[in-house]
């Protein structure tokens, strides 16, 4: 199966959640990476739009897994209190 990889933006706030929306809905259909290398900040609108699309990747048996999570982006899963929630920050 093919695994699609999407490198999120630095900044994840209102303005990037329609974009972001956008990009993870064209892949619908295969697994997919989120590449969170370059995530400075995640707002609360961009962190439901990642949660509901991880829901839908879920409940069609596709991987949807955030990877290279750093610092910010555990911290902010944090405040928001769903690091827990996130495939792939878990471990944050």
């Amino acid at each position: 199966m093919t695994v699609a990889t999407i490198l999120l933006p630095s900044i994840l706030d209102l303005k990037a959640a329609g974009p972001l929306k956008a990009e993870i809905q064209s892949h619908a259909g295969s697994a997919l990476d989120l590449d969170a290398s370059k995530v400075e900040r995640i707002g609360g609108l961009c962190l439901q739009v990642l949660l509901a699309a991880a829901e839908v990747w879920r409940t069609a048996g596709l991987a949807f897994r955030l990877m290279n999570s750093g610092e910010a982006v555990c911290n902010d899963a944090r405040l928001l209190g769903a690091a827990h929630l996130l495939p792939g920050a878990e471990a944050c």
